[in-house]
């Protein structure tokens, strides 16, 4: 049995005590007192109403409470339960406006107190049945009724909560796709769908980052993923940023941004990358973030996400939100050429690894410890338990490979830099 069809015999039993169409009279009489105590009640007990900045909410809260009205009466009149579109159409309103449901379930809790009195006070002055028969089939009436509204409600609210969602999640995506993968501002269609956005705007500062949980395989559990966008929403929800998330290419990334300065004589303030990351920081152990240097504006968003990506690379356990600007160059430049898969090394590269090979890594070994001990072959033979004679040894039989001769700092750097570019 339906809400609709308790309702349906509510109204039966008040007709069969002689209530329905007799009570229509005095409740004409009381109704515009009824709903003026309704309104007065909402206000004073839902704070959602008057704090709300919408300036459509309270006209069409007395409106609704107005159709409620009308509503009873005609069911008092001897009509029969309809679709309930004003419900519906009322709903949608709210759920459209992010209004919460649950101020509107409450304002039908206090209609319910309100009609009861209402309805109980015409219905006794007109009722040939015992009074307290009337009185259980009008609070019978008033639970049913508040029961299908709250029920509509509720159902028509999440059904146009998901549509508003869906549709702007479409948004945001779309937003997300444009800037990431760049525009041509002349494509007058993109600039003004970004203008909408507040992406064209003039003095902002633009940060990018991509994470991802310690086990990249969660990234393929839809649910997990989302749990990340939801955390980071959360986090950086406490600063005043505008933030645009989702998920692209199994990584979460997000694209921040903020006004760098009111105007060109006010003072540049803390970096948009040092504001955001104290908050991802607190995001949990379980996430691993990179995070791009500060841009000013979209158009440097595509080589932003590179950023971020390589400082995603550089993250770990112990280090789990890192800023591009704090890598070094010469992790940059060796993770660029290992990328390169059609970079090629001098010969003389290969015939040193041919040999650091058959020597166990020896000699790989030796030029570190050599660079560690800022080049000086006692400390270096130290650290490796070696005489200081092997070390001059090795040294020669590398300058023998490959002609550059590791006690000169330029051909030691150059030696160490093949080591890493070439080294699995």
């Amino acid at each position: 049995m339906t809400t609709h069809d308790h309702l349906r015999q509510t109204l039966d039993t008040l007709t069969s005590i002689g209530v329905i169409t007799a009570a229509v009279p005095e409740l004409d009489r009381l109704a515009d007192v009824a709903l003026d105590v309704l309104k007065k009640t909402i206000l004073e007990e839902i704070p959602a109403f008057t704090a709300s900045n919408n300036p459509d909410v309270l006209p069409e809260l007395a409106a609704h409470a107005s159709d409620h009205v009308r509503e009873v009466r005609r069911l008092f009149a001897g009509g029969s339960p309809a679709d309930f579109a004003f419900v519906k159409l009322h709903a949608s309103r709210r759920a459209e406006e992010k209004f919460p449901l649950e101020a509107t379930l409450h304002a039908y809790r206090c209609g319910h107190k309100v009609f009861s009195r209402w309805l109980r006070n015409a219905a006794a002055v007109t009722a040939k049945e015992d009074d307290q028969r009337v009185i259980s089939a009008v609070a019978d009436f008033a639970i049913e009724y508040t029961n299908v509204i709250s029920t509509i409600a509720t159902s028509e609210y999440v059904a146009q909560t998901r549509v508003v969602a869906e549709a702007e999640g479409d948004r945001r995506t779309r937003l997300l796709a444009t800037l990431l993968e760049g525009f041509d501002e002349s494509d007058g269609r993109i600039a003004r769908v970004l203008r909408q956005a507040g992406y064209l705007e003039q003095r902002q500062s633009y940060c990018v980052i991509a994470a991802q949980p310690v086990d990249p395989r969660e990234m393929d559990n839809p649910a997990r993923a989302q749990r990340m966008v939801n955390s980071i929403s959360e986090h950086v929800a406490k600063l005043p940023v505008r933030t645009l998330l989702g998920v692209r290419d199994n990584l979460v990334v997000g694209i921040f941004s903020v006004t760098r300065r009111v105007s060109g004589w006010t003072a540049l303030q803390t970096t948009l990358a040092e504001k955001i990351r104290p908050q991802l920081l607190k995001i949990g152990p379980a996430a691993l973030i990179g995070m791009s240097n500060d841009h000013p504006s979209t158009s440097y968003i595509p080589g932003a996400l590179e950023e971020a990506r390589l400082a995603l690379d550089f993250s770990s356990v112990t280090n789990r939100v890192v800023q591009y600007s704090d890598i070094p160059i010469r992790p940059i430049v060796v993770r660029a050429a290992r990328s390169n898969s059609q970079l090629t090394f001098p010969a003389w590269v290969d015939r040193f690894f041919t040999a650091n090979e058959k020597s166990r890594g020896t000699l790989s070994a030796t030029l570190r410890a050599y660079a560690d001990a800022n080049m000086n072959v006692l400390q270096a033979a130290k650290a490796l338990s070696v005489h200081p004679n092997t070390i001059y040894s090795r040294v020669q039989r590398i300058t023998d490979l490959t002609g550059q001769n590791a006690f000169s700092f330029h051909d030691l750097n150059e030696l160490l830099l093949a080591i890493d570019c070439r080294q699995e």
